[in-house]
């Protein structure tokens, strides 16, 4: 390409250097010269009579220069040749002025008058034949310019014939074959000769009679086209082109453009005209078309070489980029092959810095001119050169008159470049939103004094709303209303075109003759002339302005000049390139970059001074970082941060300093609703720039809480923001809406108070159903602000956003739209569904929001004003306190909605409004469910929040919103009766049909609790057992007793300081609660449970929970590596706090035992943790990560005992013990088994004493605050510890004598507490539990008590009594004790090889009087089992005593779902691996190996609740009909035999009959809805369906034949693919497996496309709904006035919409079959293939995919082509065979980065919309040296192509570690194949804020 290029310039060269032979040569006698005489006129040996005119106003004027070029006099002498022989003539060419002009020369060159005609998509055969109007309530017929020129003699020029849609042409076919025309008006066009034939024989009154009309026999066409399809277009009709003579004109010969180049700058050198034009002429060349480049403008050369002349010293390569940008204009290789041609003609400046840059120096009005002109010095390199350019009729100003415009060097070098654009010609300023075009475009107007007439462009505008707009006067008259364009160019100002990149090519290309020729015809029949033209015709005709205004010949001011602004062009996209060859020769391009960071500080700066400079510095940075990546993500969010959104947040940020830069940011890009990959590539980006999120002192939810509004004496708060309360003129507008005000909407209503006070308009962007409008609504109630509401739709148009028309007695009357309203009145406009509108319809308000202007249908203006100034006929006042409040979906699937974020997103201050969160939200539904249960309430919350986030996650394809859970709670307010399982069908009901969905959501529901699909009966209690009755064993006597040798020992009490260390604040990692409700479909003792996210060594230690204000909260401790679970079960959290700095060698040689305590208030939340071995004391704060560590000895103690365990071995440290029976009480016992001391902690006080025991101790239990029960070691005595006096520690040593009821020792019960593990309740029963449970009326203290031999004991009278205590026993039954060694439960088999683990104590609970204790299986009864046999999938039993009802029961405990490797040879937690505690509310709490916390219930009273709480939900119909079933009645007929049935060529609808195949509810055939037939057959028809009844009517042996015929048919399917049985069999194994993700895939891949098949509105039709554009013509009576939806054909010649391209690379090394068996990587391959397979099967023509593998044999292994995709399941099979074969047998090796580089560039030559590489790989990287910078650098190689990497295979955490090192968003990790769809969708997605 590039070599073309080089070619190209140098022939040119060539041609250069040859010139001078060529023009110095004289004229030959082959040039051709024109003559003219009084009658004739010659060119060459061609001559025609010259003729005068009737209207000489209509002879073009001033088109011929003196001296025309010789080929212009060819092309003119061709034409006349055909005019004399009577042919019209086709005039073909690259786009440019040259055909008109060579048109409009001969027209004056013959004298001949001229219609003139631009051809555009919205002609129609009345703009070419005969109009209708209204004159004084009568219809009749204006001649237009065909019928005009065909009975006057004239030239018709028809300009832009490819641009005409295809019926309106065809109308003149007859007058160009047989000059007739058939008239609306009744009249014929009857060629000349015929018609003076007739008229020999007939008289003129008879002909007239017939309405014969007689064509004149000068009449000529000459049409103006592009050839399609090398242009855009439409290409001609066979009978229309073949009534033409076609012309090419093309473009001057270099010789003869290089003189009119010479005589346009004689001053400039001739060298570098030369160098100039020969680059133009090297672009043209057909080389350069071959390329793609589009034609360079060289008729527009000439306003290039007078700015050379008149600025010598500016760059060429400036000027030639002005009217070939090919910087945005062109790809890369465009880019380059255009910078070697600059080069080659050494016209090519690379250094910026070198280049000359002018700016201007002063600007002085020019008072001896005829126009308003101004003298523009431009200054550079220390010269100086005025310029004269046009200035507006206001006058020149000074640039100091102008303060708000903060120059910078950039803008002051691109005005001055403006200047020399403007001397010549019109222009344009290209550059991206926000950059600052408007406000150049207003500096640029005040220096010259131009008034500024905003024309915002979309893309439904037609000629007639750009030109001239038909509307009727206040009689009915109809008339034409002049634009804007239309007054700026009568009235001398300046024409700003806002947004040519949105409006259709060949709308704009009508204004080529005004910005060409400054020549313009309008509607009415009114032509503007050049002002210049103008005089010379008022004087060649000797006519007056009135009597040139009475012929409708209006001159166009010379001030007049056209601005227009636009976005830069999408190179590639095929939609969005917009700047084409045609508009290239309109304007000269000036591009408007973005700021530097210098130049936007000081814009900032000089904007807002009160700007904090510490908050812009870091802003800044950031912005103009993202600016200059390379990546596209990156750059789209740059786009959000224009320096127009800057500027906002800096006056934000200087209002309110104590506001968060990272928030800003997020809003700005209103990063809640970016795509995921975007969202992180935003993340990460902050993070690189040390840009914190703020971490307030208070929880988010607390900071809302503290959010509170109030209405106090006239002012408003809303949290810490004020305003005062509007008081408005009526306050019937202001809305009044129920609300329930609740902490996050008041916390989004505080934050639009602070944009609102600082004169933003807003833009709220949310989910549906979220609340917009509720808090629009409630927002501008309290604010007190009458509100106006707009609600758009897709067929709203620019029309009826602004005004409404209406025919009132034949009179067209506009009526004003809310918008207009709100703008008179100073209402704040609420604009609603904003995204449903198309986004170039919406962009009209950008000029009202920025200006306060627009221009409105019926011809008024809305202008901003001064303060005072009035409203007039045709200008509407904006009112100050005019406000907009826009409301908008966000964007993407599933609203399908357009971006207007994307669109219009930095004119607004925009506020993202997502869901509630939980408390916010629960707030809210209490309002509305006062009466429903709270538990249900958060059911619901919990569980949309749930599908909300599938929905963000892509898992489900709708968002549920507040208002369907709003919707729920009023219905069970309203029937508290009605189950909640049927109530949320309400809402899920819409999902029923689809399988895949509606499993998704059902397992959502009961993740949640919600029992869809449950029956009241389905409750699984545990089987209970009788109790033996507790029996009086032995009696305890405490204190002195005969023969004692410690009477009232006092023990000696030692107060200590404890001390603390720390706090050290600790990392606090934050990870969401996945709670599962484990009574969705059933009823147990099992409530919930949930997974801790342990490592693969983690083991837990202990357990214990508290409970907070908001949450319980239950600790787990974990050692290998020690670390602290806290779960926060109402936050929905789980925090973890990693302990390894704490106890560093954990991993290897020792392993630490912990006892966990949960404190209490003020400490609530927060740990107590006790490390055995070593006696570490730790208190952490989960919250915070504060640590503290407490030392009970002193420095030189601990020292001392440091020391001592450096000499000792692990088992050899004597092993320390915590009492933590009080920790609610924020204090602990410690003491050192067999040691002869306690010490007691106070944790909040942090003090503490020391007890000095006679005895060493074994246990210590602490029964009571006052009362503590010790064990001696040596002799298993017991002592009891008391309180001697209140004031007075518990040190007075009590012994404890125990002796049995009776004289017997073999008494059962005696042995009590003998055992290794004993346990005893801290609170005694009452009165009631305890004659309960002892059968017997007795009021006295106790506690209940445990062993392993024992279920439950009863002490009586202990410990507060100092009588003996009387002990009730109940007794454990033996039970035989098997080792399970079964191969179902690993988990035990592993753990019989290790050392005997200890047995666990038992916990108690008060309020239901039970004791519960977790048993091993072997120590289980075996009558608990069912069927007496071990039940698998059960680890361990929870024996519940309870003591209320006399019952035992066992509860099974599942197995782990996840069992740590090491966990069964490292554990010694318990028997069970299974840690227990209570929490507060006397739940049960379990963790198992595998970190599953279970939440368990088992009181009875509490169980019961629960249970009717459960069936209410459940809800019950009890039988009674709840809807009206119509159900075919029994036939009576019986099901025969199955058949397919007759097939009805018509597919009528079939209900029943037995006879045709596809009907429903019939019997026998093929159908849907019926019985008996063979197999399902759906025509598309409503279905019938049969009732169940006589579905079960159907004999055994039709249905047995029914299946018969199924499997034949299934068969002979498989006949036809070559599929056999087998194969069948194996692809339902792989299918079966990706089903639902296929399914996931498509839902995906269906959003992608759903937006392209909207279909659009067909105008001009004649049928369908009234067209509101042509009231006028419907009132006239012409027939083309209606519209109807349908399929817009593309329009020929514009680019084709190319389908998605996407490669998948996977590696089929030997390496995924040989790890196959370890993760299942290659079957994860071929399932993420296959699901690909079926997935994209039918959608060939939007996407184009193709899987190649890579593996030691090649780099690329082709399995599926892009035009090779498999047919059916048996291709589908072979391909997945073939790849498992080739892994299995292929050399080893690894290709990766050679096979993701040979994709990338394979892939990126291949037409497309978008380009996509997937590389699915492992990550073994590592064995072949592969460098993830490496394939990083490959990944990100061509910015056309999105390469992203999966990584589906991994050893350890190698996946984890090379997607760290690779580019943010390219690399993805999926150990999972369900998780594939959702990867796909983020890098589908992830393209929507390309920029390309």
């Amino acid at each position: 390409m590039f070599r073309i290029a080089r070619m190209s310039a140098e022939k040119a060269l060539r041609r250069v250097r040859q010139l001078n032979g060529v023009l110095g040569r004289t004229a030959t006698d082959t040039q051709l010269r024109s003559q003219s005489t009084d009658g004739t006129v010659s060119i060459g040996d061609v001559s025609v009579k010259l003729r005068p005119a009737k209207n000489p106003e209509l002879v073009p004027i001033k088109h011929i220069s003196d001296n025309p070029p010789q080929t212009v006099m060819r092309h003119l002498r061709w034409i006349m040749q055909k005019d004399l022989l009577g042919q019209d003539v086709f005039l073909i060419g690259s786009p440019g002025p040259l055909r008109r002009a060579v048109a409009m020369q001969y027209a004056e060159l013959t004298n001949r008058e001229v219609e003139y005609i631009a051809l555009t998509r919205d002609t129609t055969e009345t703009d070419l034949k005969q109009r209708r109007e209204i004159r004084s309530s009568t219809a009749f017929y204006i001649d237009q310019c065909a019928v005009k020129a065909a009975t006057q003699g004239r030239i018709l020029i028809i300009e832009g014939i490819e641009k005409a849609e295809r019926n309106v042409l065809p109308v003149i076919n007859n007058l160009l074959e047989n000059r007739e025309m058939q008239l609306e008006d009744g009249r014929f066009l009857m060629a000349a000769d015929r018609y003076d034939k007739l008229l020999q024989e007939h008289t003129q009154e008879e002909l007239d009679s017939w309405k014969l009309v007689r064509v004149s026999e000068n009449f000529r066409v000459i049409a103006l086209g592009l050839p399609v399809p090398l242009y855009r277009g439409n290409p001609l009709d066979p009978p229309l082109r073949s009534r033409f003579q076609a012309r090419d004109i093309n473009p001057l010969p270099f010789k003869d453009q290089l003189q009119v180049l010479y005589g346009t700058g004689p001053s400039v050198a001739p060298d570098r005209i030369s160098q100039v034009l020969s680059f133009a002429t090297t672009l043209l060349t057909s080389e350069s078309t071959s390329m793609g480049l589009p034609d360079f403008p060289v008729e527009v050369l000439a306003s290039l070489i007078k700015i050379l002349d008149s600025v010598p010293n500016t760059s060429p390569h400036k000027l030639l980029h002005r009217l070939y940008p090919y910087e945005f204009l062109l790809a890369k290789e465009g880019k380059t092959a255009v910078e070697d041609t600059l080069k080659k003609f050494e016209l090519f400046e690379s250094d910026y810095q070198t280049t000359v840059h002018h700016v201007i120096g002063n600007v002085h009005p020019v008072t001896n001119s005829d126009a308003p002109s101004a003298l523009v010095t431009l200054q550079a390199e220390g010269l100086n050169y005025p310029i004269q350019v046009s200035a507006g009729v206001h006058g020149v100003k000074s640039a100091d008159a102008f303060h708000h415009f903060i120059g910078t060097p950039s803008h002051a070098r691109l005005l001055a470049d403006m200047m020399q654009s403007h001397m010549v010609h019109d222009f344009c300023l290209v550059g991206p939103k926000g950059c600052g075009k408007t406000v150049l475009t207003r500096e640029f107007a005040n220096m010259l004094g131009y008034h500024m007439e905003p024309i915002m462009l979309y893309q439904d505008m037609t000629s007639r709303d750009l030109v001239q707009q038909r509307t009727t006067l206040p009689n009915g008259d109809t008339t034409w209303r002049p634009s804007a364009l239309v007054n700026a160019a009568t009235e001398g100002n300046l024409a700003v075109l806002d947004g040519i990149h949105r409006i259709n090519p060949g709308t704009l290309a009508a204004l080529q003759r005004l910005i060409h020729d400054r020549e313009f015809n309008l509607f009415d029949g009114t032509r503007l002339v050049r002002h210049d033209r103008y005089d010379e015709l008022k004087k060649k005709s000797e006519l007056s302005d009135e009597e040139m205004r009475e012929r409708k010949v209006l001159p166009i001011h010379p001030s007049f000049r056209i601005l227009a602004l636009a976005e830069p062009p999408v190179t590639g996209s095929s939609t969005q390139q917009w700047l084409n060859s045609e508009l290239l020769t309109l304007f000269h391009y000036h591009h408007v970059k973005p700021l530097s960071y210098v130049e936007e500080m000081e814009v900032i700066q000089g904007m807002v001074p009160n700007a904090v400079q510490d908050l812009m510095d870091p802003l800044l940075k950031f912005t103009h970082r993202l600016r200059n990546s390379g990546d596209t993500t990156l750059l789209s969010l740059a786009s959000s941060l224009s320096t127009r959104q800057l500027l906002r947040i800096a006056r934000r940020l200087a209002q309110y300093p104590n506001e968060n830069l990272h928030d800003a940011i997020n809003k700005a890009c209103l990063s809640r609703f970016l795509p995921k990959l975007a969202k992180q590539s935003l993340e990460k980006s902050l993070e690189d720039a040390n840009i914190k999120p703020f971490k307030p002192e208070l929880q988010p939810m607390e900071i809302e809480k503290a959010v509170t509004c109030e209405i106090k004496e006239g002012v408003l708060r809303i949290g810490k923001t004020q305003v005062l309360v509007y008081n408005p003129e009526n306050k019937m507008m202001v809305p009044d809406v129920l609300f329930y005000e609740n902490p996050q909407h008041l916390s989004i209503m505080e934050d639009m108070l602070k944009d609102f006070l600082l004169g933003e308009h807003l833009l709220l962007v949310g989910n549906q159903g979220v609340g917009k409008n509720k808090i629009v609504d409630r927002f501008l109630h309290l604010l007190n602000r009458p509100r106006q509401y707009l609600q758009l739709h897709r067929d709203t148009t620019v029309q009826t956003l602004t005004l409404q028309p209406n025919v009132q007695d034949g009179v067209i009357i506009y009526e004003d739209s809310p918008l207009v309203r709100a703008v008179k009145l100073g209402h704040v406009l609420v604009v609603d569904e904003a995204d449903k509108a198309p986004t170039n319809v919406t962009c009209i308000l950008k000029t009202l929001v920025e200006s306060g202007e627009m221009i409105l249908a019926d011809g008024r203006r809305i202008i901003s004003g001064h303060p005072g100034q009035r409203s007039t006929e045709n200008t509407i006042v904006s009112h100050p306190d005019f406000r907009m409040i826009v409301l908008a979906n966000r964007p993407g699937f599933p609203f399908l909605g357009n971006d207007f974020f994307g669109s219009l997103g930095d004119i607004f201050s925009c506020h993202a409004v997502d869901n509630p969160n939980m408390e916010s939200e629960m707030s809210m539904l209490r309002q509305y469910g006062p009466n429903v249960p709270e538990h249900l309430l958060k059911k619901l919350v919990l569980a949309f929040g749930e599908l909300r986030e599938m929905a963000d996650q892509g898992l489900i394809a709708y968002p549920y919103s507040t208002r369907e859970v709003v919707n729920m709670v009023k219905h069970l307010e309203k029937f508290p009766t009605e189950g909640l399982s049927n109530v949320v069908r309400n809402v899920f009901d819409f999902d029923a049909y689809n399988k895949e969905m509606r499993e998704s959501i059902v397992t959502a529901l009961h993740k949640h609790g919600i029992p869809i699909g449950a029956t009241p009966d389905n409750v699984k209690l545990a089987k209970e057992f009788e109790l033996p009755e507790p029996k009086l064993t032995s009696h305890w006597r405490i204190g002195s007793h005969p023969g004692s040798t410690k009477r009232q020992l006092l023990c000696p009490v030692e107060e200590k300081q404890v001390r603390v260390k720390g706090p050290v604040f600790l990392n606090v990692k934050n990870y969401p609660l996945d709670k599962y409700d484990d009574r969705s479909l059933e009823f147990s003792e099992l409530m919930s449970h949930w997974n801790l996210p342990l490592e693969e060594t983690s083991m837990i230690g202990d357990v214990a929970a508290s409970t907070d204000l908001l949450n319980d909260i239950i600790h787990v401790v974990t050692s290998s590596p020690v670390g602290l679970y806290s779960t926060f079960t109402s936050n929905q959290a789980i925090k973890y706090v990693d302990l390894y700095d704490v106890f560093p060698n954990t991993r290897y040689s020792w392993h630490p035992k912990f006892k966990l305590a949960a404190l209490g208030s003020p400490l609530d939340g927060q740990a107590l943790i006790h490390e055995e071995q070593t006696n570490t004391i730790l208190l952490l704060d989960p919250n915070t990560g504060a640590l503290r560590r407490l030392f009970l000895s002193s420095a030189l103690e601990g020292a001392r005992d440091k020391i001592a365990g450096y000499f000792s071995g692990a088992s050899d440290q004597p092993s320390h013990k915590m009492c933590s029976e009080f920790s609610f009480q924020n204090w602990a016992v410690f003491y050192e088994e067999l040691g002869s001391a306690l010490d007691v902690v106070d944790v909040l006080q942090g003090t503490g004493y020391s007890i000095d025991l006679p005895i060493n101790l074994k246990s210590v239990h602490l029964p009571s605050k006052d009362a503590w029960l010790l064990t001696e070691a040596e002799t298993n005595r017991r002592f009891l510890l008391t309180r001697p006096s209140p004031d007075m520690p518990v040190c007075q040593f009590n012994p404890v004598d125990v002796r049995p009821a009776i004289d017997d020792n073999e008494t059962p019960g005696f042995s009590f507490m003998t055992g290794a593990a004993y346990s005893i309740a801290d609170r005694p029963l009452p009165k009631d539990q305890l004659s309960t449970a002892l059968g017997q009326n007795i009021d006295s203290p106790n506690r209940v008590m445990a062993d392993s031999n024992h279920h439950a004991a009863i002490a009586v009278g202990f410990p507060d009594l100092q009588s003996e205590s009387d002990i009730y026993t109940i007794p454990r039954k033996p039970v035989e004790e098997v080792k399970i060694t079964s191969k179902q439960d690993p988990i035990f088999k592993l753990a019989s090889k290790t050392v005997a683990k200890k047995e666990k104590e038992s916990v108690f609970l008060s309020d239901c009087n039970q004791a519960v204790k977790v048993l091993p299986l072997q120590k289980v009864p075996t009558e608990v089992f069912p069927q007496g046999l071990r039940p698998k999938g059960v680890s361990a039993y929870l024996e519940v005593t309870d003591l209320d009802h006399h019952r035992l029961r066992y509860i099974p405990i599942p197995m782990p779902t996840y069992i740590p490797p090491y966990s069964p040879w490292l554990s010694n937690y318990s028997e069970t691996d299974v840690a227990m505690t209570t929490t507060p509310s006397e739940s049960i709490v379990t963790v198992d190996a595998g970190g599953c916390i279970r939440l368990w219930e088992t009181g009875v009273g509490s169980l019961h609740k629960s249970l009717i709480e459960w069936q209410q939900m459940i809800g019950s119909d009890e039988g009674r009909l709840l809807q009206i079933n119509f159900e075919k009645e029994d036939t009576g007929k019986d099901a025969t035999s199955p058949k397919h049935g007759k097939i009805d060529k018509h597919n009528q609808p079939h209900v029943g009959g037995n006879t045709w195949a596809g009907g429903t509810g019939g019997r026998d055939t093929a159908g849907l809805g019926g019985k008996g037939g063979p197999y399902r057959l759906d025509a598309g028809h409503d279905v019938h369906q049969v009732s169940q009844v006589e579905k079960d009517s159907v004999p055994e042996e039709v249905k047995r034949a029914a299946r018969e015929m199924a499997q034949k048919a299934f068969k002979q399917r498989l006949r036809e693919i070559q599929m056999s049985e087998y194969d069948a069999e194996l692809y339902e194994k792989f299918s079966s497996g990706v089903r639902r993700q296929v399914r996931s895939l498509r839902v995906i891949l269906d959003s992608l496309q759903a937006k392209g098949k909207e279909r659009q509105w067909l105008r001009h039709q004649t049928s369908g709904d009234l067209d509101d554009f042509k009231l006028i013509e419907g009132l006239t009576g012409e027939k083309s006035i209606y519209k109807r939806r349908g399929e817009q054909d593309p329009e020929l010649g514009s680019p084709q919409m190319k389908p998605k391209r996407l490669r998948i690379v996977v590696d089929l090394s030997g390496s995924m079959y040989r790890f196959n068996g370890v993760d299942g990587r290659l079957d994860r391959v071929l399932e993420a293939a296959l699901m690909v397979m079926e997935a994209f099967e039918g959608y060939d023509k939007k996407f184009k995919y193709e899987i190649v593998g890579h593996s030691g044999e090649s780099y690329s292994i082709d399995f599926i082509t892009g035009e090779k995709a498999p047919r059916n399941n048996k291709e589908r099979l072979d391909i997945i065979k073939t790849m498992h074969a080739h892994s299995q047998f292929c050399m080893s090796g690894d290709y990766t980065l050679e096979a993701t580089k040979y994709a990338i560039e394979a892939v990126s030559k291949q037409e497309a919309d978008e380009h996509f590489v997937i590389v699915l790989s492992d990550a073994n990287f590592d064995r072949y040296g592969i460098s993830p910078s490496k394939f990083a650098q490959i990944l990100t190689a061509d910015e056309k192509v999105n390469a992203f990497s999966i990584f589906i295979g991994s050893l350890g955490d190698q996946a984890q570690r090379l997607a760290k090192n690779l580019p943010t968003g390219h690399a993805f990790i999926c150990m999972d194949t369900k998780d594939i769809p959702q990867v796909l969708q983020q890098i589908f997605t992830s393209t929507m804020l390309s920029t390309r």
